[in-house]
């Protein structure tokens, strides 16, 4: 029986290498990638916003469903940007909270920049590349065994 016991109990201590709270392996290669693009495209998005609330001749987009004020539009890359930044520094902490808040982040700011495609294909277009790139990372599915322990 304790031969049993013992076999389960070293079972039970294999941990999976996903990147998640607490794991003492610190951080995946794709979340630390995620959360540093979100640091990177946050502050970014939030110049984006200052120009386009500063200056409102900055973008013009003719004839266009999703058409808003420029100042709409800088106020929503603002709080956009400021989104990504808490959500992003969450996954580099590895905050329980961090994965998911940078997926939702992420999807927002997918939204948005595809809205803002007629203002800005040549910002909007790789943004929104990086964006789906960050969802894939913080999103996919992570199985991974630390074998002969």
């Amino acid at each position: 029986m304790t031969a049993l016991y013992r076999k389960v109990a070293a079972m039970a201590a294999i941990q999976t290498g996903h990147g998640g709270p607490g794991n003492s392996e610190g951080l995946s290669g794709a979340s630390l990638f995620a959360g540093a693009v979100m640091l990177l495209s946050g502050p970014l998005s939030i110049l984006m916003g200052a120009s386009g609330i500063a200056s409102d001749n900055l973008f013009a987009a003719s004839q266009y469903a999703y058409r808003f004020d420029l100042t709409a539009w800088g106020w929503i890359h603002i709080v956009v940007g400021l989104g990504l930044v808490i959500a992003g520094a969450g996954v580099v902490t590895n905050k329980s909270w961090g994965r998911g808040a940078g997926a939702a982040a992420a999807a927002i700011s997918l939204i948005t920049q595809f809205m803002f495609v007629p203002y800005y294909p040549l910002w909007a277009i790789p943004v929104m590349t990086l964006d789906l790139l960050v969802i894939f990372a913080l999103t996919r599915f992570q199985v991974g065994t630390s074998g002969g322990r």
